[in-house]
Order: structure tokens, then C-alpha cells, then sequence
């Protein structure tokens, strides 16, 4: 079934799935993903109305929808969160976003949810401060980590210390049609850089996220769009290339801010 998912990591109790096949027509590729402990769920960047239909059915599969205890955020764009009014009308959930979007989301929100729920959008927000936090979940806990600049302003990305997986938002997306795991890096590259060159604010804040990661040592780094880098080959070969990525306002010259004629 096309939107059977990828088991990413399972123990029992601790359970994490990638949805990646729900996306057809003029949509770009995109993973949505659900971390499960016990309990308590989180989905992370459920996308707008290409994905809601489809990954509303098959996260049901999973849990009870109506149960659902979060939805994650890395930032703002249609394909991370343009769905918001639908979970927030199926389900109990609460959103985490960082706190430069937080006052964004009631754009997505309509009044009408107010009125069905009693719960405003910044009623069921958890804002995160720019220096991240931890989200508990279930009988562990989600580290929201910073990553300004690397696409958005305000930018999110998630770390799951139980399964080991880091969830980078654009940061190692790749346009690519699955997503099967990288297994040859030079090769991959081709499908990354000219996303990260445009799409990533500069160098600096590549290099620095890059530091943050090597310190947390994932053992899986899972884009949004496109392959993961399941093992420490291809972790180090991705954190490698993207420290020394010139990208952003490192490219920018006067030509590119010239008046039309």
C-alpha cells in the first residue's frame, strides 16, 4: 500500500514511522513521521491538504486519531503545517512551533475552532524559546533543537534520543521520488546542492548546526524531503559537505539585485 509506512525504529514500546508516499500530482516528495511512547504521539511536519486526507487515515491505522498529543513543527511553509486547522479540529493535539511563527498560526486556524472547542490556536501552542527545549512525551522526552537560518528564520529541528533519529526539517533534502536510505554520498550529492545552495541563509549557520549534530551523534538523520543518512558513513559525509557549503548570501553579488528592464 502506498501509504504503508516505514518502520524507522520499534521496541515495543517506543515505536517511530516515515509516511513518505502520500504526495502525487504537481506535490514534491515529502516524509511525514509519527514517534510514538506509550501513550502520547507527536506528528512531525504533517504538511497542508495534499498529505492531510491520506496521512489522516493512515496515522489512524496507528493510533486513535482523536488522541494525538502533538504536532511538530520546524517551521512555517504550507508543506510543514497549512493543515493545522484539520488536526486541530480531529484531534486533541497541541502544536510546537518556535516562537518567531507562534503568532503566525492563528492564520491557519479558523475562528469557528474556537467556538467547537472552547480552546484558542495559542490556547493548544507550546511556543519554543530560540535556544530549543525538551517536549515530554510519553515516558521519554523530545529535544527541540535550534536551527535558525537553515531555511527559515525561524527554524526547528527534532531529536528522539530513544530511536537515536534526528529529524532536520530541509536540511539534508534531497529531490529524489523515495525514500530509500543514502548508500553512496558523492553520488547523492548531486540531488542536494542546488536546494541547499538556495535555499540555506549562508555557511555560517550550516557550519554551526553541523558542530551541534557531531556533538549529539545521531544515529539516523531524516530529512522532510528524500533519503536519510541511516549510518555513520553517511552522517559524517553529509556533516562534511554541508560545513563547507557556500550557499545563501555567500553567493549573493550586486547582480543579483538589479532593478528589471
Amino acid at each position: 500500500m502506498a501509504n504503508s509506512p516505514r518502520v524507522l525504529f520499534d521496541n515495543g514500546v517506543h515505536k517511530v514511522l516515515c509516511f513518505d508516499q502520500l504526495v502525487s500530482g504537481d506535490g514534491v516528495q515529502s516524509n511525514q513521521f509519527l514517534i510514538i511512547d506509550h501513550d502520547q504521539h507527536a506528528l512531525l511536519d504533517p504538511g497542508g491538504d495534499l498529505t492531510y486526507t491520506p496521512l489522516s487515515m493512515a496515522v489512524s491505522r496507528h493510533i486513535p486519531l482523536r488522541e494525538l498529543t502533538y504536532v511538530f513543527a520546524s517551521h512555517q511553509d504550507p508543506d510543514i503545517i497549512a493543515s493545522l486547522d484539520k488536526w486541530f479540529l480531529h484531534t486533541g493535539c497541541r502544536v510546537v512551533c518556535s516562537k518567531l511563527w507562534a503568532r503566525f498560526l492563528p492564520h491557519l486556524s479558523a475562528g469557528f475552532l474556537t467556538k467547537h472547542t472552547g480552546l484558542s490556536t495559542t490556547d493548544r501552542m507550546i511556543a519554543v524559546p530560540d535556544r530549543g527545549m525538551d517536549i515530554p512525551l510519553g515516558q521519554t522526552r523530545i529535544k527541540v533543537l535550534p536551527a535558525h537560518f537553515l531555511h527559515s528564520v525561524g527554524n526547528l529541528h527534532f531529536y528522539d534520543p530513544i530511536s537515536g533519529i534526528l529529524f532536520s526539517g530541509d536540511m539534508g533534502a534531497s529531490m529524489v521520488d523515495d525514500a530509500e536510505p543514502v548508500t553512496d554520498f558523492a553520488a547523492h550529492k548531486s540531488s542536494m546542492e542546488g536546494f541547499h545552495r538556495r535555499y540555506m541563509a549562508g555557511n555560517k549557520a550550516c557550519r554551526l548546526w553541523a558542530n551541534m549534530v557531531r556533538r549529539l551523534q545521531p544515529k539516523m538523520i531524516v530529512p522532510q524531503h528524500g533519503s536519510p543518512f541511516a549510518d555513520a558513513e553517511t552522517i559524517n559525509a553529509f556533516l562534511d559537505w554541508i560545513s563547507e557549503l557556500e550557499c545563501g548570501l555567500d553567493l549573493l553579488t550586486q547582480e543579483d539585485y538589479r532593478i528589471p528592464v
